[in-house]
């Protein structure tokens, strides 16, 4: 996504200069907005622009003509939100999100070990997805910001337990229950919090670092996304590798040969996930002027979550996680 500061072909046309300027004389008159743009914060020059990108879309449509981008970003209808199918998309995946914590809250016992890092996933997701919400209804520096740092926040928090988990980097809830308790030796308790010191100060110095620039890097937000991102990807697809190739224990209680029947799965979403993110390679002029490439990827990856929760609820509960008592 790119800054509506950076200019593109439509934005810099004689035409729409000249449309913004007749625009500015005949429709921004005092309390000239209607009340539902004002409470999303939009101002009389703002609409100007959105009518105006209209006007000469319609005209280009009618000849034929490309559309243009404008202020880096293609055309879309305003039904209160900006990026209307967006907005859709992304409550459909706060939707997924609120329901998968439901789940975990319900389908794992309290004292399990990775219960306290899922759910904290899943609220951190939760979040992300009320961000972009707020994002696609209205573009702002300050929306925008909030969108890119919950959802690095999001990517980061899910490589932080994925590491935990693979890792057995975990501690038991309660110190009395009936879980293995292989991971709450004292050097992993070192681990643990070095590692989780390590999140933190990457997350900390990712954010400073863009808050600190003039204008926004997105080059290196994609690039640190797609870093943590691929770690991520990385050691999942080592948990469903066959024994002899994975570096991986998957359960402590048992041999590093045990294959439990979904161990497929990691390696089945990371590959539709990465064919998922093709479509934010995509970039074509919205479908009516309502759906493109990016609502698309938020459209995919709502069942990609659905699909992930069930994993992660079905590794929670495999029987390696109970106690394994001496004969």
């Amino acid at each position: 996504m790119v800054a509506l500061t950076f200019a593109s072909s439509g934005d810099r046309s004689n035409d729409f200069q000249q449309c913004l300027l007749r625009c500015d004389n005949t429709e921004c008159t005092e309390n000239s907005l209607p009340l539902i743009l004002k409470m999303t914060r939009w101002t009389c020059a703002d609409n100007c622009k959105y009518l105006c990108m209209h006007e000469i879309t319609a005209q280009d449509v009618a000849s034929d003509t490309p559309i243009q981008q404008y202020y880096g970003k293609w055309p879309f209808h305003r039904f209160v939100a900006q990026e209307p199918a967006s907005v859709a998309f992304s409550v459909l995946n706060f939707y997924t999100h609120v329901k998968g914590a439901q789940r975990l809250r319900m389908e794992l016992d309290d004292p399990h070990p990775m219960k306290i890092y899922y759910m904290g996933w899943s609220f951190v997701s939760i979040n992300t997805w009320i961000w972009s919400c707020l994002f696609h209804t209205r573009d702002t520096a300050f929306t925008e910001k909030m969108d890119y740092f919950s959802a690095a926040l999001t990517i980061l928090v899910a490589l932080y337990f994925t590491v935990v988990r693979l890792f057995h980097l975990y501690a038991p809830s309660h110190p009395r229950n009936t879980l293995i308790m292989h991971g709450h030796q004292p050097e992993n308790r070192v681990r643990l919090k070095s590692w989780s010191a390590a999140c933190v100060l990457i997350y900390v110095g990712h954010i400073s670092y863009l808050n600190h620039l003039e204008r926004f890097d997105y080059s290196y937000n994609v690039k640190f996304n797609l870093v943590i991102g691929l770690a991520h990807n990385a050691l999942w697809l080592c948990y469903s590798l066959p024994s002899s190739i994975s570096f991986l224990r998957r359960f402590l209680g048992r041999s590093k040969r045990y294959r439990p029947h979904f161990v497929y799965k990691p390696a089945l979403l990371v590959s539709l996930l990465v064919a998922a993110m093709a479509l934010e390679l995509l970039d074509f002029p919205p479908w009516a002027l309502i759906i493109d490439a990016h609502s698309l990827w938020h459209l995919s990856t709502a069942p990609l979550a659905y699909m992930w929760y069930q994993f992660l609820i079905e590794d929670a509960s495999d029987d390696c996680w109970k106690e394994q008592r001496l004969s």
